[in-house]
């Protein structure tokens, strides 16, 4: 099958997470295409396992003299905007003019999304407006099964042993739950979860989750004098104490951010969720003790509401063992080297699930898969890009 054929049929499939379930997989939905990529498997002649938490191994044979290496990526896909029905684009030969997307009134143009201007004549893959593309992550996917495909063709010995995880839930950081090293065995692996090939990402964010949650009292506003505590009213507070200028949209390289990510509410009950993101662990302690110290001014100020913080960790900085076992930096940076290809380290502003895998001791930075402005109707992939990080993943597999 050739690679757009099949990124093409990845997308169309709808494997949206839910951060509210606690089913595992959060969605039954996200089987809809574990089940497909099983399939493929099977067509490939390669044995896999399904285990019941929706992960999807597989083992292959290769050159014993050679470590085990490890290939990553995810079957789910973001939350801000609808995944259902996603009816993608395909430009070939882009010339450069704004985009539009489907029939709705946005663009993709080059001078809001710069990275454009170096994709001229190449062949993108947009969303029609709206939905999101679901190239996160499933342009990882489709460059992982073509590369696969190419390596099977490859004498047993003339390639390294290869270790193949899929994983759902992903996008609410539960990809990571059920990972045993030990069974999946590679020394060291790769997530294809990034953007641009050029970046190979060996930092990612710590990270946490706050989730405020007021309880109020509700009495009619005629005869609410001293009694009536507007849950809302409070929330508004707490939020307006947070750090104004620690967003995401003022923000950047490794600048931390907390970010609203949903909020709701009324009288009696009102909520707000956060994530805080900081590549400096002990900065991200300090956007925690922001969020504690909130709760604390907003008691003082409606001190008969009831408000309840919950601050969980999510996943840590890889670079903290990836320092400590450099065999998967160095043999991508031979790679790189021996294909010609100019690349730089960039950190995630983000996470990964090879982040949580390399401190559950598969050490696994993150790569890049051709794809752009994650999350939202903006997102779009290049056919060209991703054809490249095939090449680059046989070449990290075969010798």
């Amino acid at each position: 099958m050739a690679l757009l054929d099949r990124f093409l049929r990845y997308v169309k499939i709808d494997t949206q997470s839910d951060e509210d379930s606690t089913l595992t997989p959060s969605t039954m939905k996200q089987y809809d295409l574990l089940n497909v990529l099983k399939e493929e498997l099977s067509e490939l002649g390669v044995e896999s396992e399904l285990d019941k938490y929706g992960r999807l191994w597989a083992f292959l044979d290769g050159n014993k003299a050679y470590d085990r290496v490890g290939m990553c990526a995810h079957v789910d896909t973001a939350l801000e905007i609808t995944g259902k029905d996603v009816k993608p684009q395909v430009i070939r030969n882009y010339d450069g003019n704004p985009i539009r997307l489907g029939k709705t009134d946005y663009y993709l143009t080059r001078e809001e999304f710069p990275k454009l201007n170096e994709l001229l004549g190449k062949t993108l893959v947009t969303t029609s407006g709206d939905t999101l593309l679901g190239a996160d992550d499933k342009a990882g996917l489709a460059i992982i099964m073509d590369a696969l495909e190419k390596y099977l063709k490859i004498p047993v010995n003339n390639r390294r042993p290869l270790s193949i995880l899929f994983t759902p839930d992903e996008e609410i950081g539960r990809g990571p739950e059920h990972f045993d090293s030990k069974k999946y065995r590679a020394k060291y692996a790769y997530t294809f979860d990034g953007g641009d090939p050029k970046y190979i990402a060996i930092e990612n964010f710590n990270a946490k989750s706050a989730r405020i949650i007021i309880e109020g009292k509700s009495i009619h506003p005629g005869s609410a004098y001293g009694i009536m505590v507007n849950a809302s009213e409070v929330l508004s507070h707490y939020i307006s104490l947070i750090n104004k200028d620690m967003v995401p949209s003022k923000t950047k390289h490794r600048e931390g951010f907390n970010h609203l990510c949903a909020i709701s509410g009324n009288v009696e009950h009102a909520e707000a969720h956060y994530i805080l993101r900081n590549h400096d662990k002990d900065i991200l302690k300090e956007q925690e003790f922001n969020f504690i110290h909130a709760k604390e001014q907003t008691l003082k100020e409606f001190p008969n509401a009831k408000i309840d913080l919950e601050i969980k960790e999510q996943y840590r900085n890889m670079i903290e063992v990836l320092n400590e076992h450099p065999e998967a930096k160095d043999r991508i940076e031979e790679v790189y080297n021996s294909l010609g290809i100019k690349f730089s380290y960039e950190p995630i502003r983000g996470g990964t699930d090879g982040a949580t895998f390399s401190f559950l001791g598969t050490p696994c930075p993150n790569l890049g898969t051709g794809s752009y402005n994650h999350h939202g109707r903006f997102e779009f992939a290049c056919l060209e890009e991703m054809e490249l990080m095939v090449q680059i993943a046989l070449k990290i597999l075969a010798f």
